[in-house]
């Protein structure tokens, strides 16, 4: 999306009717964020509500979001880096990284991470019971190194896994011998210009324009933004905004930070997933819609709900931003906001 970048201080207001359309499918929420582009060229961005109902703080397209499993191509992304550098091997297995780790491991390697079909556990259902402090990546990596064996033999199928994405973050900091969270910022987000989006950490950091998750509860919307696993890095804790996603889209449409090979591995269908046709490359599912390609990720977490559609021979894009507890399923909704914004959009006269 070559031309996204320079679009982005200039692109017009969506006019009431068009922004009003877009608000009647989206799910109800304290806030919301939504952007598309098409051919290139920003078409709509506009801001809903509120990204804090306890301080009445509106959202804006500088309000950054957590991106929840969104965040999952930002690592793949991080684990490409070091493949171009020589520093990671797709085919090296975890004891690699993880010495201790029980021999069922020593066959799972970084492309079964990266393709969920690694057959890890979730370490969501080690989680001790009565457990009330936020578990951080090494306690996710124990959880897992005290498992007794794995759901299924590496590589025997998909099963979609934040187990995996938890220690590719951990190997990508073990390979560069750089906090997790840091090379993110030093290796993607700063090249890029993306300099408010975070990898987030209760105590480590803080994010600047913050959206805050929340719950409906008796009627109302409260605030509910971490859970035990909020602070776990490499599946899940990326904040960032419009204005900064928009830069991302424009460095993956330009090709930029990796090589040729490496580009063509995280957006190529390794293997079939079981949803609804859809194959997974490294850190995004693949498939298509409405006969284009579509390469696109949801994410869910506590207080948050979002999905990333882009389609990349039309060089167009839909994002979508919400921070509440909602049921809906995002692929439908970002399904629905692309028909109205990319597929049947009127162009100006």
């Amino acid at each position: 999306m070559t031309a996204l970048l320079h679009a982005a201080a200039t692109a017009a207001k969506a006019d009431d009717k068009l922004a009003d359309a877009v608000k009647e499918l989206l799910p109800e929420t304290p806030g919301a964020c939504v952007l598309a582009a098409d051919h290139g060229e920003i078409v709509f961005q506009h801001a809903y509500g509120l990204a804090d109902v306890e301080n009445d703080v509106a959202c804006t397209p500088a309000t950054n979001f957590r991106m929840a499993s969104c965040s999952k191509q930002f690592t793949a992304f991080a684990v490409m880096l070091l493949v171009d550098r020589g520093k990671i091997n797709l085919d090296d297995t975890l004891n690699k990284y993880f010495p201790d780790f029980p021999a069922w491991g020593h066959k799972i390697t970084v492309r079964h991470l990266l393709t969920h079909t690694s057959g890890l556990p979730d370490y969501e259902n080690l989680v001790p019971d009565g457990t009330t402090l936020q578990l951080d990546d090494l306690d996710a990596v124990h959880l897992l190194m005290d498992a007794k064996q794995p759901l299924f033999a590496p590589g025997e199928k998909w099963q979609y896994s934040n187990s995996g994405f938890t220690l590719l973050g951990m190997i990508v900091e073990i390979a560069a011998d750089v906090p997790y969270h840091e090379f993110v910022a030093q290796e993607i987000f700063k090249p890029l210009g993306m300099n408010n989006s975070v990898l987030y950490q209760r105590g480590l950091n803080e994010v600047s324009n913050r959206a805050f998750g929340h719950e409906r509860k008796e009627g109302k919307w409260i605030r509910a933004d971490q859970s035990l696993t909020s602070a776990i890095r490499g599946d899940g804790v990326v904040y960032t905004s419009l204005e900064d996603y928009l830069k991302w889209l424009a460095g993956l449409d330009q090709r930029q930070l990796l090589t040729a090979d490496s580009y063509s591995a995280i957006f190529t269908p390794h293997v079939k997933t079981d949803r609804a046709g859809a194959h997974y490359g490294y850190g995004w599912f693949i498939d298509s819609y409405k006969g284009e390609k579509r390469i696109y990720h949801n994410g869910d977490t506590r207080g948050f709900r979002l999905t990333v559609q882009t389609f990349p021979d039309r060089r167009a894009a839909v994002v979508v931003q919400l921070n509440g507890d909602i049921s809906d399923d995002m692929t439908k909704v970002g399904q629905e906001l692309a028909d109205l914004l990319i597929f049947d959009r009127q162009p100006p006269p």
